[in-house]
C-alpha cells in the first residue's frame, strides 16, 4: 500500500509538475509574442528612421553635389575673370608701353626739330653777319640786311642800282652785287630770289607799267649775278612786284 501511495504520489507530483510545466509553457509562450510586437514596432520605427536617415543622406549628397557643381562653376567663373583681368592688364601694359614709346619718339622728334631749328637759326645768323660784314662799306640808306621768316633779305635801294625809270644797273650797284656774289659763291646751297620793286609813279617809254619795269630790273640783276659773277642761274629766280 505504501508503495502504491508512493506511486500515486508520484503521479500527482508528475501531474503537478506536468501541469506546472504546461503553465510554464503557456506563460513562456505569451511573453515572446508581446516582445515580438514590441520588437516589430521598434523595427518599424527603426526602418522609418533608417529611411528618413537614408533620404536625408541622399539629400545631403545631392546638396553636396550641387554645391560642388556650384563651386566648380564659381571657380570656372573666377578663373575666367582672372584670365580676363590678366589679358586686360597685359593689354593695358602693352598700350602704356606703346604710348610711352610713342611719347618718347615724339619727344625725340621734337628735340631733333628744335635742334634743327636752332642750327638753322645759327646758320642764318652767321650768314647774315657774313653778308653784313661784306657790305660794310655801303651806307644804311643804300642797303640793309635782315632776317625774316627764315630768310635773309638784302634790300638794295633804287639809288644804288638804277636811275629813275631805268633797268640798267649802275656801276656802284654792280660793286654791291659783286660783293654779295662772293658770299653766295661760297655758300652754294643758298637759293636766291630777286624781287624787283618800283614806286607808284606812272612811267612812259619802253615799259608798259611799273610792274614791267620791276620784272626787267629783277632780270637785269640776275644777268649780272649769273653772267658777270658766275652764280649758277639754276639757283636764281627773278620776280617783279611793281609798286605792290
Amino acid at each position: 500500500m505504501v508503495i502504491c501511495i508512493l506511486n500515486i504520489n508520484k503521479m500527482k507530483i508528475f501531474s503537478l509538475m506536468f501541469s506546472s510545466g504546461l503553465i510554464l509553457l503557456t506563460i513562456s509562450s505569451c511573453v515572446p509574442k508581446k516582445n515580438l510586437r514590441k520588437s516589430e514596432a521598434r523595427v518599424s520605427v527603426l526602418v522609418n528612421d533608417s529611411a528618413k536617415t537614408h533620404k536625408n543622406l541622399n539629400d545631403c549628397n545631392l546638396a553636396l553635389s550641387n554645391s560642388r557643381m556650384g563651386n566648380s562653376r564659381q571657380l570656372n567663373t573666377i578663373d575666367s575673370l582672372a584670365k580676363d583681368l590678366l589679358n586686360l592688364a597685359n593689354t593695358s601694359y602693352n598700350e602704356i608701353s606703346q604710348s610711352k614709346l610713342t611719347i618718347a619718339d615724339q619727344a625725340k622728334r621734337l628735340n631733333d626739330l628744335q635742334s634743327l631749328i636752332t642750327n638753322q637759326k645759327n646758320v642764318m645768323n652767321k650768314l647774315k653777319k657774313t653778308i653784313t660784314d661784306a657790305l660794310v662799306n655801303f651806307k644804311p640808306d643804300e642797303l640793309t640786311v635782315a632776317i625774316k621768316d627764315g630768310k635773309i633779305y638784302v634790300s638794295l635801294q633804287e639809288k644804288l642800282l638804277f636811275k629813275s625809270g631805268s633797268d640798267l644797273v649802275d656801276p656802284k650797284g654792280k660793286e654791291a652785287l659783286k660783293t654779295l656774289a662772293t658770299v653766295l659763291n661760297t655758300n652754294s646751297d643758298i637759293q636766291v630770289l630777286i624781287e624787283g620793286h618800283t614806286d607808284s609813279v606812272a612811267i612812259s617809254g619802253k615799259f608798259t607799267d611799273n610792274w614791267a619795269l620791276s620784272v626787267s630790273r629783277a632780270t637785269s640783276i640776275v644777268r649780272v649775278l649769273s653772267g658777270d659773277y658766275k652764280i649758277d642761274a639754276k639757283r636764281i629766280t627773278a620776280s617783279g612786284r611793281g609798286e605792290f
